[in-house]
């Protein structure tokens, strides 16, 4: 049972610390993450919100591309994450609520082509929120969310 328990707490620390190994080798200095733009933070929340689903969907089976892109598209589209956003948003910490606020209020110069401004300002807040939540390493937190909001 406790050789279990380390596996886990090592496997825990390789994950946990993949945004740190990642600066270390590229030389970069950690950021205070309030100090990004919400933009910033959903610019990269965008990348891995779609990184975990398209993971999701391999792992479910070998299929042809267009089949997996199809199925990606609509998980990832800004109509689906404002509707996780109204599930999310009760089990959100204070500070989560916060980015996302601010991500959703901040003055973007492009839109989705396919959804409302409602709808588009809620999936900025929400990739904010996964993008902040990835550089901040809470890498459990971010899939626990995600799999709470896939649910709806």
């Amino acid at each position: 049972m406790e050789d279990k328990k380390e596996l886990n707490s090592e496997q825990i620390e390789k994950e946990q610390s993949l945004v740190s190994y990642l600066k270390n080798q590229f030389h970069q200095e950690n950021v205070d993450l309030r100090t990004y733009s919400p933009l910033t933070l959903a610019y990269i929340g965008d990348a891995i919100y779609e990184l975990i689903i398209r993971t999701l969907l391999v792992d479910e089976g070998n299929m042809q591309v267009n089949k997996l892109h199809r199925k990606a598209t609509g998980l990832v589209k800004a109509e689906k994450q404002s509707q996780m956003i109204e599930i999310l948003k009760p089990h959100f910490t204070e500070d989560e609520m916060q980015i996302y606020k601010r991500g959703r209020n901040a003055k973007s110069f492009t839109s989705a082509k396919n959804a409302s401004i409602t709808d588009y300002r809620r999936a900025t807040g929400f990739e904010a929120v996964m993008g902040y939540l990835y550089l901040g390493g809470e890498y459990h937190r971010m899939i626990d969310l995600i799999k709470l909001g896939l649910r709806s």
